[in-house]
């Protein structure tokens, strides 16, 4: 018999409170041209995205790393509420063909709070060791660092 297991066991988030209205941070999330500028903490770098964003349609991300390795970074996007939700997963690599190793899903939400907007970004793993890892990977300090870039690009838009 499967035992349900707590959300929070493979789980990581951020969230911040951000003075942009959540249109603007949803177009960053979802324009390849803008997503390029902000989506990696230095001194890694996003060189190139492709995003067909809809239900089921693809993602390529490819991040740079400063020895000029590329790490390309396939997904899904499983639910898009326009300026609202986008849920996407590593799970699949486009047209529901299974990655070769899963390692997160993504639900990202956008509330209007006061004059901006409530982000949310939670990070949900297969495993926990899974989540050990991304947290090894520096996910705060990273994804905090990428907030605030997505941040202070949004408020240029």
């Amino acid at each position: 018999m499967l035992q349900p297991t707590p959300a929070d066991t493979f789980e990581l988030s951020i969230t911040r409170l951000i003075a942009v209205p959540r249109a603007k941070l949803y177009r960053c999330w979802t324009d390849p041209a803008l997503i390029v500028k902000w989506f990696t903490p230095p001194p890694f770098t996003t060189v190139s995205a492709e995003m067909d964003v809809r239900p089921g349609g693809a993602s390529l991300i490819v991040m740079r790393a400063p020895d000029v390795t590329d790490y390309p970074n396939r997904g899904q996007y499983l639910d898009v509420i326009l300026d609202r939700r986008l849920v996407f997963t590593d799970a699949y690599t486009g047209d529901w063909q299974p990655s070769a190793k899963p390692f997160m899903t993504g639900i990202l939400t956008f509330d209007d709070e006061g004059e901006g907007t409530r982000y949310t970004a939670v990070v949900r793993h297969w495993t926990a060791a899974d989540r050990d890892a991304h947290v090894a990977m520096g996910f705060e300090t990273g994804w905090g660092i990428a907030t605030d870039q997505l941040a202070a690009l949004a408020a240029t838009l």
